[in-house]
């Protein structure tokens, strides 16, 4: 049929690959829903920015939008290439090289599955360049709130009493912690603890 795309088919896929899979879970959590949260928790992170801007703690601005569909698009290379590990992502410099190349291809790949006047705009947000001293702070933005997800993730499942995330949940908060953002510590401080609290605390 003509003028038939898939793109947003296969963007409905993302929902049958699930995250953490060498691990034992108490609820699969699949790279549909994980987009969702680091599109949540970026804004909110970008809205936190611009308000130490405001307070003059910082000097360049967002805009919490864009920040939002950085972070709904980060993980849609993964309908072609699979959820790797991070460990192996990153174990070098080849690979992490290698793996920026096969994700800039996969992004090309989904892309192509629109009109041709919606392949850019796409393409900025499968495979964002984030160029200049704003795009390098998109990226950390985007890349913390990617972080703070997973740790999320990790919250829950020990909640649930699974100790197999354990060591995944100490080496994910040192991470974060590292992080120079001081969006990210006032996340941290002010939203996550609520993650640990009951349906009926969290009404009250």
């Amino acid at each position: 049929m003509e003028n038939n795309y898939g793109f947003y088919a296969l963007l409905d896929r993302m929902q049958y690959i699930n995250r953490w899979a060498l691990m034992r879970n108490s609820r699969y959590e699949n790279i549909k829903e994980h987009s969702f949260d680091v599109a949540v928790i970026a804004q909110s992170l970008a809205i936190i920015h611009n308000h130490l801007v405001d307070e003059g703690k910082t000097s360049i601005k967002v805009d919490p939008l864009e920040i939002e569909a950085y972070g709904l698009y980060h993980d849609c290379t993964e309908i072609i290439t699979g959820d790797m590990p991070t460990p192996i992502k990153y174990r070098n410099d080849t690979l992490k090289a290698a793996y920026k190349e096969v994700e800039h291809e996969a992004a090309q790949s989904l892309a192509s599955q629109l009109p041709s006047y919606m392949q850019e705009y796409y393409m900025s947000l499968l495979s964002p360049s984030f160029d200049g001293e704003d795009g390098k702070l998109k990226k950390r933005i985007v890349k913390a709130a990617d972080k703070i997800a997973a740790y999320i993730k990790c919250v829950r499942e020990r909640l649930a009493g699974n100790t197999e995330f354990d060591s995944a949940m100490a080496t994910t908060k040192q991470t974060i912690d590292k992080i120079d953002l001081p969006e990210v510590k006032i996340f941290m401080e002010e939203f996550v603890p609520s993650f640990g609290l009951t349906l009926d605390d969290l009404n009250r």
